[in-house]
């Protein structure tokens, strides 16, 4: 296409140059742009205009020809009628042959001259086969259906075209003052080499396509040196009659008219970039559906970008450093190193403040190029329209939450990386780190080692040495404040991988008194630092609703009236933020093809250590990272819980019955049968236990029923999690497995209706006396003696703890009685005497019992309260009780028969049997119903609840984190992210070669 359109090129100047001829005006070919002069006519370099005869009209030109043409010689004229003896015939004859002669040798010799012109320009030109994928199919064949020849005649004459080129005669006049400007060691020199100081020579930097640009930018500079040489020798003898002016007004003019032609190269070179960008948009968008299925730039950036997120959560226990490049943005607090990031990312997409410290954490930024504005987070799946200003804003404050949700209690900035990537169109491949602001202070509000852990965060990222530095320093402030300077120097002391930004320039050219100090910023001398190369931006008014297209209207504004370009302080090619992006672009992939692959070989070597230490350690076992030993011990867990659905009935029942004895046996033995036991006759025994009994069933017992099923749920599901199954068992997953079962446990609820409906069956199995036949009645009696030995046997400890050890004990192991056990001993003898002088006596002691026995005392000498005598009869009585009534269930071992007849014509009344057998009954239809809600209901909620709390630990990291531990879970972690690492930067290479 480029080939095409050079050759249209050529058709067209030459047809403007052969219009011309006969036409009283300087030839078009001088006043064509300087572009198409360098492009079209590279071996004209020193192409010399002559200054014709004063008795000349016309001058011809010609572009086919390394000479100008012979002068014509016009014959002499003379008005009226001579007689010419001579033979005029012959010499008009001679005369026309020469001049035949002269045409076709002129034309045989511009042809070739045109032919080899043409070849060597064409040989001239770059190979663009390369980039041929940049430009839609379509584009290669505009030849086949464009007219060029129609085009050509569409073009505007040479008297309009005219009218666009700069005067080069008034360029000439001024051009012999300005040699000297431009002589070696001259002010002009230096300012024209600001930024060659941080390259080691001129090819380190003239490569890539920012290079390519000042390299044409200078042949045009040669171009219009030459053509201004030319113009100040024909312009010579006019410019004598002419005023003469100073030597400063002919420099600025000449300035004036040099910064406006760049000006206007400039603004050609930013058309054909908004063409390109809006024909690779075309191209991204065609490939999205589908129809190209070629691999585009993007994705090379995109499989990079991921090797850099898996390196930021690796945990290098093996000392594996990350030395990949990434560009880090470093600078003070509030010197503009967000604005810098929004203006290469095309889009406002970071949080704002006025002073105050915004960015908290480090913010990796991966810019593709893409058919849409977008941005995206790492762990998201949200995608943030840039061209939209609500979701600008939602990505702002997304930002703002991560960075204050990455802080730590206690802390004002954190160490964990936001990955960000924003796609779109015309953007620049390459990975940024924005880290916080270095600041000199510690305010109010921040944490004491604020100021500590920025240097340390910068100079972790710095410390790389494939890391590009971009080091932005704020121009509106004095340079001595600064202190990012310092600390860049100190990381990259040789300035080969810092590439050094001054910002708010339009600040500091109103408020510096010496615009000298900024050029010496920009050229290196104020700064101990060094740097590849060095640039001036602007980024706005400081308006925070400012749109990114009003700061680059805005920048080009202001450096189009600088003095900073007009006084050649600055070059073009050292400001905007476009020449700075396309810089930075530029180096970081250059950084990235040098270093890649050592990278990669690093990684391949700790890869193999890893390996064989695993050998050496695990032979037998799986490389297993942490993410499928979750997984195992998920299915082990799960396994577990479908085990208590395998649990039998009689298992569950048997369980669920004794624990709740054991949780109401008190109860029924100290406030409904001893109550009901001290009535004198049967009909007031039943009917204070059927009170009682109710009462405990609306406000207890159906509670208490719940909680005992519970509990055996959890001691079941308990015993399953921690039940080692022999040489199977890994002890890795008991953390996991504990901090399941807890969740679990506190997750789950009890059904609420289930006491209700447990409420109605025990009061109907409580109010049922009738005992069908005498197993049931000898179960009962079994059942009653059980609770009372065991009842009695805690009364006699009680009682042993109470008056000490008997001779017995006192006389094999030596153990003596306290005086108050001595006290409760003689207490315990009185009340005794009492009980056998009255066998019927009842539960409680009389006041005047009570005196009779401390008297007694009292007259051996002992002192005794009341209230001890009081304490020391319940345990007396209550012993005495308890032997009483399991006398009586022996006697009603053959009161079955009685109980059919209803005890008519008996003295055995057997109703505490009763009782027992009612109790009994109503534990075994409480189990009953509880075991069936268990197995039915219970234990599927309960699995539900593991596999919902599993879930939950699955997506938590930390959680997985703190719960599988050990050596063999780091090694296999570090070998599986070191294997992918490897893989990524390999397939990365693979592509990247593929894009050479």
């Amino acid at each position: 296409m480029w080939r095409t359109r050079a050759a249209a090129a050529c058709v067209i100047c030459r047809s403007l140059a052969n219009s011309s001829y006969g036409i009283k005006r300087k030839s078009p070919l001088q006043n064509l742009h300087l572009v198409s002069r360098s492009i079209h006519h590279p071996y004209y370099p020193s192409s010399k205009f002559q200054r014709p005869p004063l008795r000349i009209s016309i001058q011809l030109f010609s572009s086919l020809n390394r000479l100008p043409l012979h002068k014509t010689k016009l014959l002499n004229v003379k008005y009226g009628y001579q007689f010419h003896r001579n033979f005029w015939l012959a010499r008009l004859a001679s005369r026309l042959l020469k001049l035949r002669y002269l045409i076709l040798g002129s034309a045989v010799g511009g042809g070739y001259t045109a032919k080899k012109t043409y070849d060597q320009w064409k040989d001239m030109m770059p190979d663009l086969d390369e980039y041929k994928w940049i430009v839609p199919d379509f584009v290669w064949e505009l030849d086949e259906h464009i007219d060029f020849e129609k085009l050509m005649k569409a073009l505007p004459d040479a008297d309009d075209l005219a009218k666009l080129l700069p005067d080069f005669d008034k360029i000439g006049e001024s051009f012999t003052s300005l040699k000297g400007f431009f002589s070696p060691g001259s002010p002009g020199e230096t300012a024209f080499r600001a930024t060659d100081q941080g390259y080691d020579n001129d090819k380190q930097y003239k490569k890539g396509l920012l290079g390519e640009l000042i390299l044409l930018q200078q042949q045009i500079q040669q171009h219009e040196e030459e053509a201004r040489r030319a113009a100040g020798q024909y312009n010579m003898g006019s410019s004598q009659q002419k005023r003469k002016v100073s030597d400063k007004e002919k420099i600025d003019q000449l300035q004036e008219e040099l910064l406006r032609t760049q000006l206007k190269y400039q603004r050609m070179l930013e058309r054909l970039e908004k063409e390109n960008k809006e024909l690779r948009k075309l191209v991204l968008q065609r490939d999205d559906k589908g129809i190209h299925q070629r691999k585009l730039k993007k994705s090379l950036i995109d499989m990079y970008s991921e090797v850099l997120d898996i390196l930021s959560d690796y945990d290098a226990s093996y000392n594996t450093q990350d030395h990949l490049p990434r560009v880090v943005v470093v600078g003070d607090q509030s010197a503009g190193k967000t604005s810098v990031l929004e203006m290469i990312a095309q889009a406002r997409i970071f949080p704002r403040g006025s002073g105050e410290m915004m960015t908290r954490s480090p913010v990796k930024v991966t810019l593709s190029e893409g058919p849409h504005h977008v941005a995206l987070f790492k762990d998201s799946s949200r995608e943030f329209d840039l061209t939209k200003e609500e979701d600008l804003a939602a990505l702002r404050n997304e930002i703002e939450i991560r960075m204050r949700n990455s802080v730590k209690e206690g802390c004002t900035v954190s160490t964990e990386t936001i990955s960000l990537s924003v796609k779109g169109p015309g953007l620049q491949r390459m990975v940024l780190v924005d880290l916080p602001g270095v600041i000199s202070t510690v305010t109010s509000g921040m944490a004491p080692d604020t100021k500590e852990t920025i240097f340390s965060i910068s100079k972790a990222y710095m410390q790389n040495p494939n890391a590009i530095i971009l080091c932005i320093q704020d121009g509106s402030v004095d340079a001595e404040r600064s202190i990012v300077t310092d600390l860049v120097s100190q990381m990259d002391p040789q300035g080969k991988r810092t590439i050094f930004v001054l910002t708010k320039v339009d600040l500091a050219e109103k408020n510096v008194a010496s615009p000298s100090r900024i050029q010496q910023i920009i050229e290196g001398k104020l700064f101990p630092m060094k740097a590849l190369g060095y640039f001036a931006v602007v980024t706005g008014k400081g308006n925070s609703s400012e749109s990114i297209d009003s700061i680059k209207e805005y920048e080009e504004e202001f450096f189009q009236n600088s003095k900073l370009l007009k006084t050649c302080m600055l070059k073009a090619h050292q400001v905007t933020t476009k020449n700075l992006s396309l810089a930075v672009s530029d180096c970081f992939w250059k950084m990235v093809r040098e270093s890649v692959e050592q990278q990669a070989d690093a990684f391949k070597a700790t890869r193999f250590n890893l390996e064989t230490e695993w050998k050496n350690n695990y032979p037998r076992l799986r490389e297993l990272d942490r993410n499928e030993l979750f997984e195992k011990a998920k299915n082990e867990i799960l396994d577990e819980v479908i085990s208590l659905t395998q649990v039998t009935p009689k298992h569950w029942e048997e369980i669920l019955q004794k624990t709740l004895w054991e949780r109401v046996s008190t109860h029924v033995i100290e406030n409904i049968y001893l109550p009901a036991a001290q009535t004198m006759n049967s009909g007031t025994f039943n009917t204070t236990v059927d009170i009682k009994l109710k009462q405990w069933t609306d406000k207890q017992l159906p509670n208490k029923a719940v909680e005992v099923a519970w509990e055996t749920l959890q001691e079941e599901f308990s015993r399953f999690m921690t039940e080692q199954k022999g040489k199977e068992h890994d002890d890795i997953f008991d953390k996991l497995k504990q901090a399941v079962k807890e969740e679990s446990i506190k997750r789950h609820k009890w059904n609420e209706r289930a006491e209700d409906s447990l409420r109605v069956i025990q009061h109907n199995a409580l109010e049922d006396r009738s005992i069908s036949d005498k197993q049931q009645w000898d179960a009962a009696i079994h059942f009653m003696e059980e609770t009372l030995q065991s009842r009695l046997k805690d009364t006699e400890s009680v009682i042993e703890d109470m008056v000490g050890p008997d001779w017995k004990k006192r006389w094999l192991y030596w153990i003596g009685r306290t005086k108050e056990q001595n006290i409760r001993n003689e207490t315990k003898n009185e009340l005794e005497k009492l009980i056998k002088c009255n066998e019927e006596h009842a539960a409680y002691l009389a006041n005047d019992e009570v005196t009779t026995v401390r008297k007694n005392l009292e007259a051996r000498g002992i002192t005794v309260d009341p209230c001890l005598i009081k304490d020391t009869w319940h345990q007396i009585y209550r012993r005495y009780f308890l032997k009483t009534a399991l006398n009586h269930c022996n006697l009603c071992r053959r009161g079955f028969y009685y109980y059919q007849r209803h005890f008519v014509d008996s003295e055995l009344e057997c109703n505490d049997i009763v009782l027992f057998w009612r109790i009994q009954r109503m534990l075994a239809i409480t189990a009953n119903t509880l075991r069936q809600q268990l197995t039915n209901t219970e234990v599927r909620r309960l699995e539900k609840n593991v596999k919902e709390v599993l879930e939950d630990f699955a997506e938590d990291s930390e959680k997985k984190v703190k719960l599988l531990t050990g050596k063999r879970v780091q090694l296999a972690e570090d070998l599986k992210k070191v294997r992918e690492i490897q893989e990524k930067l390999e397939a990365f290479i693979e592509a990247l070669h593929q894009e050479k």
